[in-house]
């Protein structure tokens, strides 16, 4: 028997045999055309007909699946239109005499590695997408038509990675399970596995190509892949799944209950989006509001900053669906690797010490002008606050009220309705946790940001090869300076949520609660886990605080 190990992304077990996914040999000519307006003809030709079968695949996942998956489709579609990437491709056709196979390898190539140079798993991770529609073009450019032979019997599916369209165009009922050396758990393909609920598996590094077609058993409970199991492996997992079935029936009579311990202490759990395709996730798990709206979606990806109109529908669109629900708009987080070209910064020998976060909009103070002209609009139809990342110095949020202060002025003046929002920091550095008791006087609550505040705490970024094991947002200093953050909240009478990773970790979840975290920010497939957790917890008889 072998064993392969990952990283979980949706938890399950599943027992089958194991298929490797095998993609077509695409190759691309690399000598010139000899008749550039039939290439740029066959282009135009290709981007329409990927463009017809996107929304084809969209309007499918809309039906079987909701709003939210859809639109990683949309996003397909938006850039099979976009006017910047037609003219990349159409320059390129005709003005250097590529091939129309080669012009769109090289454009999409090139907006991939953007995405993946990004300081940030979130948008590193769309360069996948960018990689589907690359290989959707080249398929219809080169005639491939199937690229898998679909299964006779359900199969544990292997791969270096798989795209969103290749996912949704197999067999479901066929699919027992996912294996991946690749991927990244912020991916459109995580997304549409833990809709369909399929155990997926990613970062196998050594899964091997001569295992297609042997018996495997999936856990990604444990982070394991068995080949050719034991009878005693097959037999603990049979359990598992029984286990499975009746956690899930469990979890949906939760909804509509409350967060509340054993011995009476409640708290609220919001979830964290990246866009607003994410809303219909945040309601089916029945999330009590938004703890993290990133507005960075905005900005990456195009070639031009975002109006303040473009913003002002994107926020308007959120508070909407949320009706009276809180959701907690964050200010844009660029900076450093997390900039576009068209916002050019000087470059930076350490990015994550560097002008990012409220550092940044301060120095670009005509962007954060618009974003908060955005907000303070889209105010009105909904139940916002606004909050700053990054924030090390009362003066940063002093300087941010003078702006919301000009642009009221500035919207009033151009007889626009508006509202003040609530406005709150993020404690993710330990200047902001040991100034906090100073913050909380001009704030109107607090957001722990584990995940930086880890980092800066330990002096260690995660990222780094060889870091990941050593990272340890369990450290006692972590710990301490979130204690130090929500004693001085709560002593300035305001509310302290988190909405780093550590929110959702359920082996720290009690002693949160008995450090007085009032608000636990979550990815919305953990709203209900994490209630289900919250409600079997006594804090009267636990002792985490002082273990």
């Amino acid at each position: 028997m072998n064993i392969s190990n990952g990283i979980k992304i949706v938890e399950g077990v599943a027992l089958g045999k194991l298929r490797f996914y095998r993609a077509p040999f695409r190759e691309t000519n690399p000598a010139p055309a000899d008749d550039p307006v039939y290439e740029q003809v066959r282009f135009e030709s290709a981007r329409k007909t990927v463009l017809a079968q996107r929304r084809a695949m969209k309007d499918r996942v809309r039906d079987s699946l909701g709003e939210k998956e859809a639109a990683i489709f949309e996003v397909h579609e938006m850039l099979l239109e976009d006017p910047r990437f037609i003219q990349k491709c159409e320059d390129l056709i005709m003005e250097q005499r590529r091939r129309a196979d080669l012009a769109v390898n090289l454009v999409l190539d090139s907006l991939a590695q953007d995405f993946r140079e990004i300081d940030d798993p979130v948008f590193g991770a769309r360069s996948a997408d960018v990689q589907d529609l690359k290989k959707a073009m080249l398929d219809v450019l080169s005639g491939v038509e199937n690229e898998w032979e679909h299964s006779e019997t359900p199969v544990i599916i292997a791969a270096q990675e798989l795209t969103p369209s290749q996912l949704f165009n197999l067999d479901r009922d066929k699919l027992l399970g996912i294996v991946t050396q690749g991927g990244s758990q912020y991916s459109h393909v995580a997304i549409l596995a833990k809709s369909l609920n399929i155990p997926t598996l990613i970062g196998c590094m050594d899964l091997s190509r001569d295992w297609d077609g042997l018996d495997a058993a999936l856990d990604t409970y444990e982070e394991h892949l068995y080949i050719e199991p034991t009878a005693e492996v097959k037999r603990i997992l049979i359990q598992k799944q029984e286990i499975e079935r009746e956690n899930k029936l469990r979890l949906c009579m939760l909804k509509g209950q409350g967060n509340t311990t054993i011995d009476g202490h409640a708290v609220k759990i919001w979830a964290n989006i990246g866009s607003p395709q994410d809303v219909a996730a945040v309601l089916d798990n029945d999330a009590d509001g938004i703890g993290l709206f990133r507005t960075e979606f905005l900005y990456m990806g195009r070639d031009d900053e975002p109006s303040e109109f473009e913003q002002f529908q994107a926020y308007k669109s959120v508070l909407e669906a949320l009706g009276p629900r809180k959701v907690i708009i964050r200010t844009c987080d660029l900076g450093s690797d997390k900039l576009p070209d068209y916002l050019y910064h000087q470059k930076e020998e350490n990015p994550a010490l560097g002008c990012r976060g409220i550092r940044f909009c301060l120095t670009r103070r005509d962007l954060f002008k618009r974003q908060l002209r955005a907000i303070l609009r889209a105010s009105v139809f909904g139940n916002p606050g606004i909050m700053l990342p990054m924030v090390v110095d009362v003066k940063e949020i002093m300087m941010t009220k003078a702006l919301i202060e000009q642009c009221c002025d500035e919207l009033k003046k151009d007889g626009l309705e508006y509202k003040v929002p609530d406005m709150g920091v993020m404690i993710e550095t330990p200047a902001a946790a040991l100034c906090a008791d100073e913050l909380a006087k001009e704030s109107d609550f607090f957001s722990l940001g584990t995940n930086d505040l880890t980092q800066y705490a330990l002096a260690m970024d995660r990222q780094t090869p060889g870091m990941e094991r050593a990272w340890d947002a369990h450290n006692p200093a972590v710990f301490k300076l979130i204690e130090m953050a929500v004693n001085a909240g709560h002593a300035a009478d305001i509310p302290v949520g988190m909405c780093g990773e550590l929110a959702a970790d359920l082996d720290v979840t009690a002693k949160l609660l008995q450090i007085g975290v009032d608000v636990l920010s979550v990815d919305p497939a953990t709203v209900l886990p994490l209630r289900q957790h919250i409600r079997g917890i006594n804090l009267e008889e636990s002792d985490t605080l002082s273990s």
